[in-house]
């Protein structure tokens, strides 16, 4: 039987805040439960680290320079979206909020469509539930609805933002988290300093990763409701890492790291836990054709995924590659990146000792706090500068420094390591006809000399 398919998307959601991986206690629960009767996903990851291009590459199955969205540019016209495949063999189609961020909107032919203004800014689950409530109520044909939470993106719930944009007497819409966090129970990743403001920041954004748990919660209750949960589909994801430093708009593990989790009653296990792959967001191209009975065609930057739902091998799955093009602002900080289990590598083509690095990220209070905790700590001050302007390597040895603090690729330690990644990365980005291919290749042949 032809199954519906419920794809969920948050905005902005670190893969390590849902408890299901290992996040703070009871910051997602209706998430924890999907998760605990499906997969999930620990190595997961999309290919960019930045909104519209992310979810881009989720909807053509391929890398962005090969769909056009390489920023906030539209997908070529040439190349097919997923609802091109699916809608021949009888699917509708629906997608709620982020909505402009999949364009143009006309190549996706939606049925339904639900704006980020008819959902309380993206971030009432009430009205989430309505608006999936009439959609999946025709149940005659196949569907595939795209619930997009605006959650955990900017504003922070209770934040002095969230205030200046939307007044105390104009916020009916926007309703509060089902549970808010207080700093003191907001230890900041490890790749953040704890400071004060660091922490008060941090606990806004877990209050909104609560609320984006809340629309999950709503639109899954519908579809128990329907009766249909039996024969759909459920994934969800973020399109990318937390928008703070060293996550969003960059190529870290915590970039691009999404907490993926996969629900497929009579096809997926209950519990199920996939931790030796490297699997992308671009691998649901072609896993949603392979389960809508339909062929992804050949010309695909991702690879079915079903084999693994039943503790399958995949070959070629022992590293990860991710790229970065563009920030909101249009700025160009041209970046690749592999990585494996135990290390990160990254070429940062837009650093040349001048240019400063600027991004989305740095709004709020934590780069204000951690500019000011510089200018009394010197590695604190060290941190910053580097952030700014980095440097053209990046090697982190993860298996000692999880969260990326040591750069030693300007030293004698790991030698060996940071040149098999290089000529790794180099063979990806020829591979895939990538615009950087040539100028990495002559990078990287600089370096083998020095």
């Amino acid at each position: 039987m032809t199954p519906n398919i419920l794809l969920i998307t948050a905005d902005d959601l670190d893969a390590t805040v849902p408890g299901c991986f290992g996040g703070t206690a009871n910051t997602t629960p209706r998430l924890d439960r999907l998760a605990a009767e499906g997969m999930r996903f620990l190595r997961a990851h999309v290919p960019v680290a930045v909104c519209q291009p992310s979810r881009s590459a989720l909807m053509t199955g391929r890398r962005p320079h090969r769909n056009g969205a390489q920023g906030f540019e539209p997908v070529l016209d040439e190349v097919p979206v997923l609802p091109d495949l699916l809608r021949p063999v009888g699917y509708r189609f629906g997608i709620l909020g982020k909505v402009s961020h999949l364009a143009p909107q006309e190549r996706f032919g939606w049925d339904t469509v639900r704006t980020e203004e008819q959902l309380g800014t993206g971030r009432d689950p009430q009205a989430y539930a309505r608006a999936a409530a009439e959609f999946i109520a025709d149940a005659a044909r196949p569907w595939f609805l795209l619930a997009n939470a605006h959650d955990p993106h900017r504003p922070f719930h209770d934040s002095e933002t969230e205030h200046a944009w939307w007044p105390e007497e104009t916020r009916t819409d926007v309703p509060p988290p089902s549970k808010v966090f207080d700093p003191e129970e907001a230890d900041p990743p490890g790749f953040l300093p704890d400071l004060a403001l660091v922490r008060k920041e941090f606990a806004e954004y877990l209050s909104s990763a609560r609320r984006c748990d809340d629309v999950v919660g709503a639109v899954l209750d519908v579809l128990d409701a329907s009766g249909q949960a039996g024969n759909t589909l459920v994934i969800f994801l973020s399109d990318h890492g937390m928008p703070f430093p060293f996550a969003k708009a960059n190529c870290y593990v915590q970039s691009t790291r999404t907490p993926l989790v996969i629900r497929w009653p009579g096809h997926i296990a209950a519990g199920r836990t996939e931790g030796s792959h490297f699997v992308s967001s671009l691998d649901l191209f072609p896993t949603l054709c392979t389960a809508a009975g339909v062929d992804a065609g050949p010309d695909l930057d991702g690879r079915c995924l079903t084999s693994l739902f039943t503790g399958g091998r995949q070959a070629g799955r022992e590293h990860m590659v991710t790229v970065f093009h563009e920030t909101a602002a249009r700025e160009r900080f041209e970046m690749r990146a592999i990585q494996t289990a135990e290390q990160l590598y990254v070429w940062n083509a837009w650093s040349d000792g001048d240019r400063s690095y600027r991004a989305e990220n740095m709004f709020g209070h934590t780069w204000p706090a951690m500019l000011k905790e510089g200018t009394e700590n010197s590695e604190m001050a060290r941190r910053n500068e580097f952030y700014r302007t980095r440097c053209p390597e990046e090697f982190y040895d993860l298996t000692g420094d999880p969260h990326a603090l040591d750069n030693t690729a300007g030293t004698g330690r790991h030698r060996k390591e940071r040149d098999e990644l290089r000529s790794l990365l180099l063979a990806d980005l020829q591979s895939h006809g990538d615009p950087l291919a040539d100028a990495f290749a002559r990078f990287a042949a600089e370096r083998r000399t020095t």
